[in-house]
């Protein structure tokens, strides 16, 4: 859709600003003190086949199972992941359980009120403590549209609703003062400590060894991220504070951390999870894509080169805010400066949170890879409390319209995929104004080659792949 130009993700990583702040100039992107900043996408230059613009990434890290696995450990799981929300864990004992790229993780409120995460497997025989989260079918079209009461949104539903504690890539529940595997009951304390063993009395002095495997946990603005395995590089630490960089002053004033989700759209897209991203931070696709987008927003029928995300996007004299009139009935988010009372503004966290600002609603997307050519897509409309407790309340106007602008997205990012499955696509190229869009490429290339070889590849073997691998 065009939503944001400055992602965000780590020491390394190049953002859509110059280091003082300020929006870099057209067609250039920063390169220097990055690994194997050479040829990447994004880098200043012509491309070697003498086309005046700059290469994407190649087809297969897009259509290829491999590269999906190497991009799953080195770049996706060692990444801060946005799993979820954490207004729902108000109580120790509630938990979310999350599926990333295949591998289960439980997030529980503590007893002292901290969070803890760890794999969703017992120490003894590896049962899941909980189901994991189960995937739902659709194609390109909302699997479930709900209301913060679960209930389906007037107009809205293509297909089943997942009230409450089910959706899609994510379940909820509360454990009742510990956690007991299902198999063979053993009980372990909400931090994940191993608490009891039936008729195992010697492993009274083995808790600690036998305890859940850890999962680093942390949170900004209401929003749950996991790392699941330490990150390569010169800074394993890497805390969260580093991948969002500028992001939370940036958008200081908008109450994140008390909002709170009145609906849901749960989307199945049959392309790779970087096609989707790279499709949010530009805008070059808006005037062909999105003819109701442009009504709402003029600007972005100009190819998304003169776009300021840093000073708001305006909408359409008399309009305020992403509904299909431009209006709302609901208050502006209290505290807000003027720019961000009437303009969109848009952030995105790598390597999974999609932000997008209104002034009474956020639409925060999270993207869930599951294979090199599908993704999930939740998209979350987040509300003040006030709000959310008028009885009239209504999201159904901004739904509608997310969900109109979202399919439109969706049918795009499916044909871009089905493309590069063919044989004569092997690399894209990147318009001066698609920079942002580099930059998710930039994200990946440098992970990958912090990480080395991959486990029973040798150097050897890595340079003949490497060209193919990487951002050319």
């Amino acid at each position: 859709m065009g939503m944001a130009g400055t992602p965000a993700g780590g020491p390394g990583e190049m953002a859509a600003r110059r280091p003082d702040g300020a929006p870099r100039p057209e067609g250039v992107a920063r390169t220097e003190g990055v690994a194997g900043a050479e040829g990447v996408a994004g880098a200043e230059g012509v491309a070697g086949d003498g086309v005046p613009l700059q290469r994407s990434l190649p087809g297969r890290s897009y259509t290829s199972e491999t590269e999906f696995a190497r991009e799953r450990d080195r770049v996706l799981l060692p990444g801060w992941f946005c799993v979820g929300r954490a207004e729902g864990l108000t109580e120790p004992g509630c938990y979310l359980a999350a599926n990333v790229c295949g591998e289960s993780v439980l997030v529980a409120r503590t007893e002292d009120g901290g969070l803890a995460g760890y794999y969703n497997l017992c120490r003894h025989r590896g049962s899941r403590l909980v189901p994991r989260p189960g995937e739902q079918p659709a194609a390109g079209l909302p699997v479930a549209a709900t209301s913060r009461a679960g209930t389906p949104i007037a107009g809205r539903s293509a297909g089943p609703v997942t009230a409450g504690r089910s959706a899609g890539p994510v379940t909820t529940g509360r454990f009742p003062g510990s956690i007991r595997c299902p198999y063979h009951s053993w009980t372990y304390a909400l931090d994940g400590t191993l608490r009891a063993a039936p008729f195992l009395p010697a492993l009274r002095d083995h808790r600690a060894a036998l305890s859940l495997h850890r999962v680093e946990v942390a949170t900004w603005g209401g929003f749950v991220f996991a790392r699941l395995e330490p990150p390569a590089g010169p800074d394993p630490a890497d805390p969260l504070e580093a991948t969002l960089g500028e992001i939370p002053a940036r958008v200081a004033r908008y109450p994140l951390a008390g909002l709170c989700a009145g609906a849901r759209l749960h989307y199945d897209v049959a392309a790779n999870w970087k096609v989707i991203l790279e499709n949010y931070n530009e805008c070059y696709h808006c005037g062909p894509v999105h003819p109701e987008l442009c009504e709402l927003v003029p600007a972005f029928r100009r190819g998304g080169g003169d776009l300021d995300w840093e000073a708001g996007i305006p909408h359409r004299p008399g309009a305020t805010t992403f509904t299909s009139t431009g209006t709302t009935r609901r208050a502006p988010f209290p505290g807000l400066s003027g720019a961000e009372r009437t303009r969109h503004f848009g952030e995105l966290v790598l390597p999974n949170l999609m932000l997008s600002l209104s002034a009474d609603h956020v639409a925060a997307f999270t993207v869930w890879p599951r294979s090199a050519g599908r993704t999930t897509v939740l998209c979350d409309f987040l509300f003040h409390p006030d709000e959310l407790a008028r009885p009239d309340f209504d999201p159904s106007d901004a739904v509608g319209f997310w969900d109109l602008v979202n399919r439109q997205d969706w049918s795009i990012c499916e044909q871009v995929q089905d493309g590069m499955s063919s044989r004569r696509f092997s690399v894209g190229h990147l318009a001066p104004m698609e920079q942002p869009s580099a930059d998710i490429g930039r994200y990946v290339t440098v992970r990958l080659d912090m990480s080395g070889p991959a486990p029973g590849q040798d150097s050897t073997t890595r340079d003949e792949t490497a060209e193919d691998g990487r951002l050319r």
